[in-house]
């Protein structure tokens, strides 16, 4: 609530005499320009300089935790100071105009405090993630004025992902209680009126049904355009700071720079609050809606500027313009589809389908927005149905959620957990950014624990990751990469450093199945069986990697054969023919790998960006193409590595080490 209190207190003071932005788009541009341009700029200054010191202190507590200064009152501080200066960066981005939401911050805000309330009570992990979904919802549940969808929103976003047993009748409580506590506390401060005003709601006829549907599909394309918009944009800003060695404090000013040139054409792009989704929605006697043709620009410019804004650095959430977006979206559909109906050719007989009106259209739209970029679905029902209270809104609603929420999901297909290892278009790349680069750039030591996936030029280009413990699909790695707000999990610093720390030879399997290539499927598969393994690696005479086979491959090609002998001809055929990622000879090899001195944290965030269980770990001398098999890693061997470290550091003198010895050897099967 003080966040969007100090929003609303910069925004007053830079946009004085300003009632709306859509005002602006009334007077002439000479006498606003300035005010337009410059604004958006000046908050993007001091963001820079604010991300500037919020890295510094981040750093400095960084090395205090090395050093094991952590008892401090100086380091103590530095910890606490950076959540609220990420609070007052999102304050001055929202407060100069700049295209983004103010509930991505005040998610991580809630999350944050919860944070800090367990380490002070020195609740267990489980417990700490429980009170970062209850943070996360108490944010939700404040920014919304909707407590219920507060509630969805922690479970969808925190409590489903990390796959944890940690969702117990105890943390439900503590979703329900935050939750309510955040919205009557909110309410008492800034009133019990909703988020933005909503028009009265109107379903005529069930035939009206598929028109949600279609509405659905569009609002997913869209969706998926600006996810991959935001992934564009950060990459062109990352090439721009790495081109020119420009100071990464000087990136937001440029995003500013460039929200207020679209802003002097589309003013509406600036945030005003929810003033600008109260007139898409024309909820107010005074305002009329811009037309279609403007509406569907509108979405373009919205779309730009939010990418731009997320990829210059500049601190908001999507939350907002995505809800934006969906109404200007569905406005514009239901008047086109109100004017069909109007005008359609008498013989069709249209005139006896009964159309609402485009504000009901708008209300879907920006359900069926949210829901696909931020894969919320639930959270987007609950949210409308909150806020509209009325039950005859689920039904389009439901429907147009589902499909949009589909399609977003379904845009970058991911293999399933647990069955990595046959991406052949990451690997390719993989293979050839690691051949066309110099060999001191190959070792993955502890120096490059900020290593940047995108500039490894993966298909799939994303972020960090927020936390060592999830698991996420492809699709939730994008939505790390534009909102962090949507991937919020208990992490504790000193987990995330000894990930960064430790290479992959320290918890690396040396206990694996190897077969050459030409073993039969059969033979393959009870090999699995025997040692309960989900995958064998293909490996020549000498020991070099070919490829690997799991349990996905073969299940998936034997669901393509019909009959009984087409399977039994399956079971005797070389396992290389159903390994869609088997290497022959001299050629770049096509598996996914990890390499001995690359740090746990950069493991992780492979397996997570293509949905493996595990990585075969090769020997890094890829110059002279040495691809001999060392081990196997995967998300339980780093999980106990990172615990006995942990557990080395209580006792005080360091474990000796015990030389593990491969014991692969009798895994080798017939030739």
């Amino acid at each position: 609530m003080s966040n969007e209190m100090d929003v609303h207190e910069i925004h007053d003071i830079v946009w004085k005499g300003v009632p709306r932005a859509s005002w602006l788009r009334d007077q002439h541009i000479q006498f606003t320009w300035q005010r337009i341009l410059f604004v958006p700029v000046g908050g993007g200054m001091i963001v820079g300089l604010v991300n500037a010191l919020r890295m510094s202190c981040e750093d400095s507590t960084k090395e205090k935790r090395e050093e094991k200064e952590t008892t401090s009152i100086w380091f103590q501080v530095r910890k606490g100071l950076s959540p609220f200066l990420k609070a007052f960066a999102a304050a001055i981005t929202l407060g100069t105009g700049n295209s983004l939401g103010p509930e991505g911050p005040s998610v991580e805000i809630g999350a944050s405090i919860a944070q800090g309330i367990g380490t002070i009570f020195k609740s267990s992990p489980e417990r700490k993630s429980s009170l970062v979904a209850a943070g996360s919802a108490a944010g939700i549940s404040s920014g919304f004025n909707a407590a219920v969808a507060g509630c969805f929103f922690a479970i969808e976003s925190v409590l489903r992902p990390s796959s944890s047993d940690s969702a117990s009748s105890l943390t439900t409580t503590m979703l329900l209680l935050s939750s309510v506590l955040a919205s009557v506390i909110s309410q008492a401060g800034l009133g019990s009126d909703p988020a933005f005003k909503l028009p009265a709601y109107d379903f005529r006829s069930p035939a009206e049904l598929p028109l949600y549907l279609l509405l659905g599909i569009i609002c997913g394309g869209v969706s998926v355009v600006f996810t991959k918009g935001c992934t564009y944009a950060t990459y062109a800003f990352d090439s721009l700071q790495q081109v020119t060695s420009m100071p990464a404090a000087f990136l937001p000013s440029i995003g500013g720079l460039c929200v207020g040139l679209v802003a002097l054409a589309y003013p509406e792009v600036l945030y005003w609050g929810f003033e600008n989704v109260d007139v898409l929605l024309e909820s107010r006697p005074w305002v009329r809606g811009p037309p279609v043709n403007l509406l569907l620009q509108l979405v373009g410019a919205k779309l730009l500027a939010t990418s731009i804004c997320r990829g210059s650095r500049l601190v908001g959430g999507i939350y907002a313009p995505s809800i934006f977006m969906g109404a200007a979206l569905g406005s514009a559909y239901g008047k086109l589809v109100g004017f069909a109906v109007t005008h359609a050719d008498p013989l069709y007989h249209l005139d006896a389908l009964k159309v609402a009106a485009p504000q009901a259209y708008a209300l879907v739209g920006m359900a069926a927005m949210l829901a696909g970029v931020c894969q919320v679905p639930l959270t987007s029902v609950l949210l409308l149905f909150e806020l509209t209270r009325d039950y005859r809104i689920i039904l389009p609603l439901m429907a147009a959620v589902g499909l949009s929420s589909w399609i977003a999901s379904s845009s970058s297909p991911a293999k399933k957990k647990g069955e990595g290892g046959n991406v052949s278009q990451i690997a390719n790349q993989q293979s050839k950014f690691m051949e066309g680069t110099d060999q001191s750039r190959l070792t993955f030591s502890r120096s490059t624990t900020n290593l940047n996936l995108s500039r490894m030029k993966f298909d799939q280009s994303k972020g960090p990751v927020e936390s060592s413990s999830l698991v996420r699909s492809s699709k939730e790695m994008d939505i790390c990469a534009i909102d962090s707000s949507l991937c919020l999990t208990y992490a504790s610093p000193e987990e995330d450093e000894i990930m960064e720390r430790l290479p992959v030879s320290a918890a690396m399997r040396t206990t694996f199945s190897v077969v050459p290539s030409t073993t039969a499927v059969v033979d393959v598969m009870q090999l699995m069986v025997a040692r309960m393994e989900w995958c064998v690696l293909l490996v020549d005479s000498n020991h070099i990697l070919q490829g690997l086979v799991t349990l996905g491959d073969i299940e998936k090609s034997a669901e393509n054969l019909v009959t009984i002998a087409q399977q039994l001809e399956l079971g005797g055929e070389a396992v290389s023919t159903i390994c869609g990622c088997f290497t022959i000879e001299d050629e770049a090899l096509k598996v996914v790998t990890a390499y001995p001195d690359m740090n746990l944290k950069t493991a992780q965030q492979l397996m997570n960006t293509g949905g493996f269980r595990q990585l075969p770990v090769i020997n890094d001398n890829i110059l002279r193409r040495d691809r001999r098999v060392l081990g196997v890693i995967d998300r339980e061997s780093i999980m106990l590595a990172c615990r006995f470290e942990a557990t080395r550091k209580l006792l005080g003198p360091p474990l000796p080490v015990v030389k593990q010895q491969n014991s692969n050897d009798g895994a080798i099967l017939h030739e």
